[in-house]
């Protein structure tokens, strides 16, 4: 079935090799990835028009769960079905978690070298030129007119001075509802045929309910650690930023699974690899599961890897299955206007605050505005800037 679908795209081993460059490129959170998948996914082997990716990006920006692995899921689901979408997973998130895995051994060890990040310190102002290159071309594509144009500098002004997990689906859903109430449509909410995949919903619910109560009449360490690690993912929209604070108070200030030092340590790691960003959940994992063998550790790691990506999955599985009916009903399609306006502002102003982290040295500039340019001729691969920017910042 796969390959069937696939033959407008070229073979499974190519998508998923677009997959893995993906991965090797995506640094610095959800909104420095959608710089990536713009650059591979839909300019280079456009797998996705810019218009189909800010809809994905929207949509996800509003679910439970890591939002950019959610967008290259469905990305999957889009070109080969439900297969396809594991395998993606796969290869997207295995990589980085099998190292977090390692990592969580070496944490003292780590801990104790006092790793600089000076090394590291150019990768900021690179994911920096990767959202600009992305904000610039779905730019092009969602701000037709005036309300579209003030709902994108909506969504970047609302989400710069407000950074708290709830503000981005607001925004987006206020940008659906704005658009519906000054659309001059008519007969907006027709009816279609969506036939959701309902099992997949049922497994949210049961893996949620399941593990609360299992817990409550079973303490077993590792059913412990796979209900707070789902629990983490359906509690969060947005990506692994917003899930720290959560993961930091209960398994570093409640339950003590870890020191301050390990937890920051480990986050500091998962700030210079590529991927999710809720990799971080494997180190924890491991770090929480240590006091008996390395067997047991690694299956703690395994667990957290699992149950935080589980909860979003299931649920992308759910919807993208009937989004492309969903968008049929016109109140929708209306509403789409407004939500892919405001996520365009959502990445621009990402460029802002990131640059802001970094610091406005000259030598950042500079290697935003080299990212950018190298970006825009679309002559270089994102995994060789990468390696270039990682090397400068170790040499210079």
């Amino acid at each position: 079935m796969i390959d069937i679908i696939c033959k407008r795209s070229g073979p499974v081993n190519t998508f998923l090799k677009d997959v893995f460059i993906c991965s090797l490129g995506a640094y610095g959170g959800p909104e420095a990835h959608y710089g990536v998948f713009t650059d591979q996914m839909v300019i280079k082997k456009k797998y996705l028009t810019e218009e189909e990716l800010v809809e994905l990006i929207a949509l996800t920006g509003i679910l439970p769960g890591p939002s950019s692995t959610q967008t290259i899921v469905a990305i999957g689901h889009k070109i080969g079905g439900p297969v396809l979408a594991f395998l993606t997973m796969l290869v997207w998130a295995l990589p980085v978690l099998s190292v977090m895995t390692l990592l969580s051994f070496l944490s003292h060890f780590l801990s104790g070298l006092n790793i600089s990040e000076d090394g590291l310190r150019y990768i900021g102002p690179m994911a920096v030129g990767f959202i600009i290159v992305a904000a610039y071309r779905i730019g092009r594509k969602v701000v037709k007119d005036k309300l579209t144009l003030g709902l994108l500098f909506f969504g970047a002004i609302t989400t710069y001075f407000i950074r708290e997990a709830w503000i981005f689906p607001l925004v987006l859903v206020t940008g659906g509802v704005v658009s519906i109430y000054t659309s001059q449509e008519k007969n907006l909410w027709n009816s279609v045929k969506l036939n959701p995949p309902w099992p997949y919903l049922f497994a949210f619910g049961f893996f949620a309910l399941g593990s609360i109560l299992l817990t409550v009449v079973w303490d077993n360490g590792t059913l412990n650690l796979f209900e707070s690690f789902y629990r983490y993912g359906y509690l969060v929209i947005g990506g692994g930023q917003v899930v720290v604070p959560l993961m930091y108070s209960e398994l570093v200030e409640v339950n003590q699974y870890m020191t301050n030092q390990e937890f920051l340590t480990g986050f500091g790691l998962v700030q210079g690899l590529p991927g999710p960003m809720f990799s971080f959940s494997a180190y924890a994992g491991g770090l929480a599961a240590r006091g008996g063998s390395a067997f047991t550790q690694v299956i703690g790691a395994i667990t957290g890897g699992i149950a935080i990506f589980l909860p979003g999955l299931l649920l992308i599985y759910f919807i993208y299955p009937i989004w492309e009916n969903l968008k049929k009903i016109k109140g929708i399609k209306v509403s789409l206007r407004g939500i892919t306006a405001v996520a365009g502002g959502l990445i621009t102003i990402a460029a802002v605050i990131l640059m802001q982290n970094s610091g406005f040295l000259i030598d950042n500039i500079i290697v935003m505005l080299c990212t950018v340019a190298l970006l825009l001729t679309k002559k270089v691969p994102a995994p060789f800037i990468v390696m270039g920017v990682i090397a400068a910042g170790f040499i210079i």
